[in-house]
């Protein structure tokens, strides 16, 4: 175990492990919020037989673990109310772990370190049971305990009740991480938050939304606060609109009854997307302490009204006839999806930032499923240049960042055409991740995520009043949608989306060109 293989992050496991705790430490954690190398710690999965725990949880805690990333004592107990072993637990996740033949030795090492005890969830003698074999894997009383609910939130209020009343740490610390959805509205969500309040501090509470793990997503504090040249243009008087966008260019895939009960609005705008709004409109933070920096993501969602629905164009996609295979049935073909359905797969929505530096800017929220193509990314569109002297050829100035596939900085300027006549033309900047950083692995954002809740920081977690006041903007909309059964829009599956949404752009005074594209620079020369 001290030399790493060929392709892993770093040659010395140890000097990852120091690298990655300075950073973390360097968020000004409190002495009780280190990383505690010395410590037993216990990682408990509920809902370990579900899909979220095999392809994301197990083979995050398995790709930390492998790079030596995870304190040395850290044992892993799964909990559900299906009855199986580790070896079962550990085929189920299989596929997902991306094992490499030189890892073998190791991937069984961290199986060993797993326990699996079934229960059922509304049981508080079945969590006591739980809580003895925690104890009998920490074998001290100052082990610090994790749990991560990847449960519906039918049960997250019993569950957590079990925790705090028969799973608590003796003298160690308990770390309680939630999935979305966090409600569906302001009222369920502050019934939860209150509920979690009545049993955990705040500091205990991680409500992790994986976009927040991204690398491009964790890079706009570092462009925005660390580089003197966008500074002075991040504001209304340089900046006509930002678009943050997400496109999938997949259907429901069978699975159209879970998504039907939440919608694109719950499942990407509210949270992914608005998060990413607040990262890209806040103010600079007095540090990078977690809580300033929510704090100031928090005015810009206090900044914010609430959204109108003349604001907003709302789709479902339809089969295409001429598509092959999932392309050719539309949402309400899914069987598992309500027969005449009214729910959206695609939104856009304007929203308005009330503050003196955004005041009159569009930031535009878009997302949808069975579109033409997989993207997520914010696009920044300056405004035209003033006094014009070439003829209207000058295009609009973008900033691009591209959250995936491939990520990317990138910004579309004009620039004269090569040769000799004096035409312009437009062209980029250009920071592809792949190409300056090719022998660099990206870790996942769940591995990110899990080990800043290892190590105490909640900078790219959710706090209480973010999340109500995300539900705040969002829940007057989604009530009226509910209630007047508002019909979305058609649109073809693998389209750009409804047109009312390109209508609603030229509205805000945001100009699509079309003519020119960004190409990762490994298939431009293709």
């Amino acid at each position: 175990m001290g030399s790493k293989t060929k392709g892993s992050r770093t040659s010395c496991p140890q000097d990852s492990l120091d690298l990655i705790r300075r950073s973390l430490r360097s968020t000004h954690m409190s002495n009780s919020e280190r990383f505690e190398e010395s410590t037993p710690h216990v990682f408990i999965v509920l809902g370990a037989s579900g899909d979220l725990a095999k392809k994301k949880i197990y083979p995050t805690l398995w790709w930390l673990f492998r790079d030596n990333l995870l304190p040395s004592n850290t044992r892993f107990v799964g909990y559900a109310r299906s009855s199986l072993s580790v070896a079962e637990v550990r085929d189920k996740c299989q596929k997902y772990m991306k094992v490499k033949p030189e890892e073998e030795q190791r991937y069984d090492e961290f199986w060993t370190r797993n326990s699996y005890f079934h229960g059922n969830y509304d049981s508080r003698h079945d969590f006591e049971i739980l809580d003895q074999e925690i104890r009998r894997l920490a074998a001290c009383r100052e082990a610090n305990r994790i749990f991560y609910l990847a449960l519906p939130p039918s049960v997250f209020e019993v569950v957590t009740s079990s925790i705090q009343t028969a799973c608590m740490a003796d003298r160690g610390w308990t770390r309680i991480i939630i999935e979305k959805p966090f409600g569906r509205d302001l009222e369920s969500s502050a019934k939860l938050s209150n509920h979690l309040g009545s049993l955990f501090k705040e500091e205990q509470i991680y409500r992790i939304d994986h976009y927040l793990g991204k690398e491009m997503v964790q890079n706009l504090m570092i462009l925005r606060f660390a580089n003197r040249i966008f500074g002075p243009t991040w504001n209304r008087e340089s900046i006509s609109s930002v678009i943050i966008s997400f496109k999938e260019p997949f259907g429901t895939q069978g699975r159209g009854g879970y998504f039907d009960e939440f919608g694109i609005i719950r499942d990407v705008m509210q949270n992914h997307l608005l998060q990413i709004l607040c990262l890209t409109a806040m103010e600079k933070p007095a540090s990078t302490s977690p809580n300033d920096i929510r704090d100031e993501k928090v005015k810009v969602l206090k900044s914010m009204p609430e959204l109108k629905i003349e604001d907003v164009v709302l789709g479902q996609y339809v089969g295409d006839p001429k598509g092959e295979g999932e392309a050719k049935e539309g949402y309400l073909d899914d069987r598992t999806v309500p027969k005449g359905s009214v729910t959206p797969t695609y939104a856009e929505a304007v929203c308005w930032i009330d503050n003196e530096r955004w005041d009159g800017v569009p930031f535009v929220l878009r997302c949808g499923k069975a579109l033409n193509e997989r993207k997520a990314e914010i696009r920044i569109q300056y405004r035209d240049v003033p006094g014009d002297i070439f003829g209207r050829q000058a295009k609009r100035n973008e900033l691009v960042i591209r959250v995936q596939p491939g990520e990317a900085v990138y910004i579309k300027m004009m620039t004269k055409s090569p040769g000799m006549s004096f035409d312009i033309e437009e062209t980029e900047l250009d920071l592809t991740y792949g190409t300056r950083y090719k022998d660099v692995k990206m870790p996942d954002a769940y591995e990110r995520l899990i080990l800043d809740v290892f190590c105490g920081s909640q900078m790219h977690f959710v706090r209480t009043d973010e999340l109500a006041e995300a539900w705040r903007i969002f829940t007057p909309l989604l009530h009226k949608i509910e209630k007047e059964k508002i019909k979305p829009i058609p649109y073809v599956f693998g389209s750009r989306g409804p047109k009312e949404a390109d209508e609603l752009l030229a509205k805000v005074d945001f100009k699509y060109y079309g003519s020119y594209k960004w190409k990762q620079p490994n298939q431009a020369h293709m």
